[in-house]
């Protein structure tokens, strides 16, 4: 019996953890993609200076939206009918709405498409790092699933330079849904996870989303898991994103490229997400690893709102810091997985990651219309407090989160 659990677990570098990665891959390509291209597509399809804000913030509150939606979905689907049955379905859904993204005209058909992209995109990472974890043993899934996310958030560093070399958004979108389909297509030899097999034919609940709301222990379980991640999207939502504005209030440049500040982030983020599986098998810890790179932001922060950060170079250093800090995108997901039975880790890890995008309208509310609209505080001042507010819910988060390193996951949650 020994050899016999031995031999079904696959390598660290098996079909599994290749497919997954290349999946997430062209998840960040088109995720971080609007990011990259806002102001040519948005100027493409009828906004003006005026107007680019506010078209701006609907289209990726609307894609937010959908990331939000299709995480709660996608998660249900991954514990019901399977890991492999969404990591189909959801490539097919933002394949299509990317490609159809190339053939908008106005505002409200982006609004439309980065919706549907965004219920497509929910579903790839949580599903991936819930079939990686699954077939691989508990010594080596940490490694398996940073892989999972260190080479598949390069996918941001392509999005970049595939715009740079084109110099055409609409280009843009349609490579990324041919990215789609020739990933679909590598995706036929990967085998669906043998634990989910075994409780599908159980009589027990699965993909229950309410089951993390009927017990006082699951739920603090679910609702910690969500707030550790908070700062990833605080990082890059807030400060990356809108650089360009804080490098014209912190040091009076109007020339700092934005997307430039995401590519660097974005590329350090990968690093980052790649070294925490090794730190995290090196301590034999996800919490202590986790902690390190907590440490790590915080530092990167103090050095964003200092005096140090008074140049467009040092501003692209400092985002490459931050990303590399909040490389934990990985473990953080994985973690999730960890925390629930084989009939919800789907639901659980699918739907963690899109709770934490889909805070990120309710960080910004904080950010802008609370701190700087109602309050009257600066850029700088609402950007400062409300990184003290999401450090402190995430530290706190995290002391009631348990250790999941060493967690055997062939196991139920019974509703």
């Amino acid at each position: 019996m020994t050899k016999q659990a031995v031999h079904k677990h696959p390598g660290i570098f098996n079909i599994a953890v290749i497919v997954a990665a290349l999946g997430y891959f062209v998840d960040i390509y088109d995720l971080l993609l609007f990011t990259i291209v806002k102001k040519s597509s948005l100027l493409g399809v009828g906004s003006t200076d005026a107007t680019m804000l506010s078209d701006s913030t609907k289209v990726i509150n609307w894609q937010m939206t959908g990331l939000l939606l299709g995480g709660i979905i996608w998660g249900v689907l991954g514990d019901r009918k399977g890991r492999l049955s969404v990591l189909f379905g959801s490539i097919i859904l933002y394949s299509a709405a990317n490609f159809l993204t190339g053939y908008i005209h106005t505002v409200d058909q982006y609004a439309i498409c980065r919706f549907v992209a965004g219920l497509g995109l929910a579903g790839e990472l949580g599903a991936g790092i819930t079939l990686v974890s699954e077939l691989l043993p508990k010594e080596k899934r940490g490694i398996g699933t940073s892989m999972v996310a260190g080479i598949g958030l390069s996918g941001a560093v392509v999005a970049y330079f595939t715009y740079q070399l084109t110099n055409d958004w609409r280009l843009c979108y349609k490579i990324g849904g041919g990215l789609g389909i020739v990933l679909l297509v590598l995706r036929i030899s990967v085998a669906e996870s043998g634990m989910f097999l075994q409780v599908k034919s159980q009589a027990v609940s699965r993909g229950n989303f309410f089951m993390f709301f009927n017990n006082a222990v699951r739920f603090r379980k679910y609702l910690v898991a969500i707030l550790i991640g908070l700062p990833t999207w605080y990082v890059i939502g807030i400060l990356v994103n809108q650089s360009d504005r804080f490098a014209k209030a912190m040091y009076g440049s109007t020339t700092l490229d934005s997307g430039r500040s995401i590519m660097f982030a974005y590329a350090a983020i990968s690093l980052g997400d790649i070294m925490v599986g090794f730190i995290c098998q090196l301590f034999k810890s996800r919490k202590k690893g986790l902690l390190l790179y907590y440490a790590l932001c915080i530092l990167s922060l103090i050095f964003f709102f200092s005096t140090y950060n008074n140049s467009n170079t040092t501003m692209y250093w400092i985002c490459s810091l931050l990303g590399f800090s909040t490389g934990f995108w990985a473990i953080f997901v994985t973690m999730a997985a960890e925390q629930f039975g084989t009939n919800l880790r789907a639901t659980a890890a699918t739907t963690v990651p899109n709770m934490v995008r889909g805070a990120l309208p309710l960080v910004n509310m904080m950010f802008l219309d609370l701190f700087q609209k109602s309050w009257g505080w600066s850029l700088i001042k609402s950007g400062m407090v409300t990184g003290v507010v999401v450090m402190v819910i995430a530290l706190v988060a995290f002391y009631f989160t348990e250790e999941t390193y060493h967690k055997d996951l062939n196991y139920i949650e019974i509703a």
